[in-house]
């Protein structure tokens, strides 16, 4: 039963033209969601003016004070109403909304500010006089003179003070300062020319600075990758891929981290669009579908990538807050996504992320002792590159019989060799538990999972022998009759000839069913019905579907584990070298199939470290 809406009349409606005021606020509710929406709006008015150095200072979260100071070109006094009129912009004339070369466009912020808080603009030009204009809950009072040496502050204090009630959606100071802070990040890897600056004022004095960044130099791919490593971290930066590809007018460029280098969560994904951070639901999906193979489901990958395109390829006119883009050609934009990463990940070959090493000496604890720490010389190369048979006690000593329980067996090589080979894996030297190979390089050394190892590599043999030979498909006695809505039909049929190549065939059988006649053989008995309703859910989530693949990957993995070496099997010398050289020559060998490392690097300076060398 319908209820009477009590704030409908039951007269005749009248219609009303809202008042400018109204106006406003309304608008604010969709560009000003909460403080960090007011950083990203003035930021990028600062950016668009031409702005080389940006400091922003916020108190309480943003709540009560947020202050933008920019040296850009500035606002001419005449201009200043003007800039507070609604849809007013000097960054398009209104002729194309296809065409947008700036962040801002729309004319919004600067009213919607104005409309909900107590909004002053200071500004001078170039050749003009300075000059301010104050907004007080939509108010607005006349022009005065200011002191300003150039550029433009913008000052907003009480947000949210004319509409009291979005103040209770707020979260916590903590919270909301962190939303500033992420705001900022995003914006300085989008300009890494430009100079940033994040200060906390709640307190007294000059405030708290929470994050600083000069502009880069160079070209724009080191001053990117420099950049990126001071908002990401060092360690994003030595563990991430290159990334420069271009297809059909779309370019990207960018840092994608190796599978090793994961995070729990998607919070280390960094989308832009012709420079502008966007959270789209085709890229993400795109990135994750790169990934897809590498990584098991709890883990995301790690990456900051940059699609430039002309602008008439991409409308950002989608949503307010302008953080939702459409292409014109979306397959085309996922495609470049998912090739290029692939591709990087490939020529990576066995490369494993240095946290993993970093992990495991973090982990080692040598005995504190109150003996001095005394320096030693490092060993020559002829002594570090000995016959093997020299660098340990032969498993049937009394030594090694004495220590067995602590250490287990050591497996030794048979290496005869004055010198190994400068291999990238080097030369193994032992065997460790009967699954650790201890091999010897030109800077360390490296401890390899034989068993992970052996299976990626039988696994990359599988997919390859896939991939030539095609899915087999089992034709299925009586075809499965699922019955769907139309557009679900419509929409399973449309990718029909991708499904096909992985062994599922499907057709129309009328109406608005679908009839499945094959499925892949690898996969045995198959829920048909339940298998193309999770490939629905895929395909409304994010335009496509790695399903039967990801399903069929799974039993290559399942038969790679099943077909590798196991744990806890004797390998003699020259086996364990194979397995290294074999590493060394396949794609994705540094991790599993998982995305766990298959082996840890250990510098001999970091070893020699733990006992005190150095």
């Amino acid at each position: 039963m319908a209820h009477p809406n009590p704030n409908i009349s039951t007269l005749s409606p009248v219609i009303r033209q809202l008042d400018e005021s109204a106006i406003n606020r309304i608008a604010a509710g969709e560009v000003v969601e909460r403080p960090a929406s007011v950083v990203k709006e003035l930021v990028e008015n600062a950016l668009d003016a031409g702005a080389r150095r940006v400091t922003v200072e916020y108190a309480d979260g943003g709540k009560t004070l947020i202050r933008v100071t920019d040296d850009g070109c500035g606002i001419a006094p005449g201009d200043l109403p003007l800039a507070l009129s609604r849809h007013a912009t000097s960054k398009i004339d209104g002729s194309d909304l296809l065409n947008i070369n700036t962040f801002g466009f729309r004319g919004e912020a600067l009213p919607s500010l104005g409309a909900v808080g107590r909004l002053t603009i200071t500004s001078r030009a170039k050749g003009a006089e300075g000059a301010e204009i104050t907004v007080n809950g939509g108010r607005t009072e006349p022009v005065r003179p200011a002191a300003l040496n150039g550029g433009t502050v913008v000052t907003l204090r009480d947000l949210f003070f004319a509409t009291p009630a979005r103040l209770k959606f707020l979260r916590t100071d903590r919270a909301e300062a962190q939303a500033i802070a992420d705001v900022i990040k995003r914006l300085a890897m989008a300009e890494p020319f430009v100079r940033f600056v994040l200060r906390d004022v709640s307190g007294e004095g000059d405030g708290r600075e929470v994050f600083r960044t000069e502009a880069e130099q160079g070209d724009l791919f080191s001053a990117l990758h420099g950049r990126l490593g001071r908002v990401l971290g060092r360690d994003f930066a030595e563990n991430s891929l290159p990334i420069d590809a271009n297809r059909d007018g779309l370019h990207l460029t960018g840092f994608a981290a190796l599978p090793t280098y994961s995070r729990g969560s998607a919070v280390a994904q960094y989308l832009f669009v012709n420079g502008r951070p966007v959270r789209d639901k085709l890229l993400v999906g795109a990135l994750r579908g790169a990934y897809f193979d590498f990584l098991s489901r709890d883990r995301h990958p790690a990456a900051a990538l940059f699609l430039d395109c002309e602008p008439t390829l991409v409308d950002v006119n989608v949503h307010p807050a302008k953080s939702e883009v459409r292409f014109r050609d979306p397959g085309m934009a996922r495609g470049l996504i998912v090739s290029a990463l692939r591709h990087a990940l490939a020529e990576a070959g066995h490369r494993a992320s240095s946290t993993v090493a970093g992990a495991t000496l973090g982990a080692m604890r040598p005995e504190n002792t109150s003996a001095r720490v005394y320096q030693m010389d490092r060993p020559s190369g002829g002594a570090r590159f000995a016959p093997s048979t020299y660098s340990a006690p032969a498993p049937e000593a009394p030594a090694f019989a004495e220590m067995s329980g602590v250490w287990g067996r050591v497996e030794q090589t048979e290496e005869t060799a004055d010198t190994p080979q400068d291999y990238p894996l080097g030369t193994a030297r032992g065997q460790v538990h009967e699954n650790y190979i201890i091999a010897q390089t030109a800077t360390g050394m490296i401890i390899v999972d034989q068993h992970a190892a052996h299976e990626r590599l039988v696994y990359e043999k599988l997919k390859k022998q896939i991939a030539g030979s095609g899915v087999a498909a089992q034709a299925l006695l009586v075809p499965e009759i699922v019955e769907l809505s139309a557009s679900d039909c419509a929409r399973l049929l449309d990718v029909a000839d991708d499904l096909a190549k992985l062994g599922l065939g499907i057709e129309p059988f009328g109406g608005s069913a679908i009839a499945v006649r094959e499925t892949p053989a690898i996969l045995g008995t198959v829920d048909a019905r339940g298998m193309l309703l999770d490939i629905l859910d895929e395909l409304a989530d994010q335009n496509d579907s790695n399903l039967v693949q990801a399903r069929i990957e799974a039993i290559l993995s399942r038969v790679a584990c099943h077909g590798s070496i196991r744990s806890g099997r004797r390998m003699r010398a020259e086996e364990m070298n194979a397995l290294l050289r074999e590493m060394e020559a396949t794609p994705h060998s540094g991790q599993c199939n998982h995305g766990r490392p298959t082996y840890v690097e250990l510098k001999l300076a970091d070893i020699e470290r733990l006992f005190g060398r150095t």
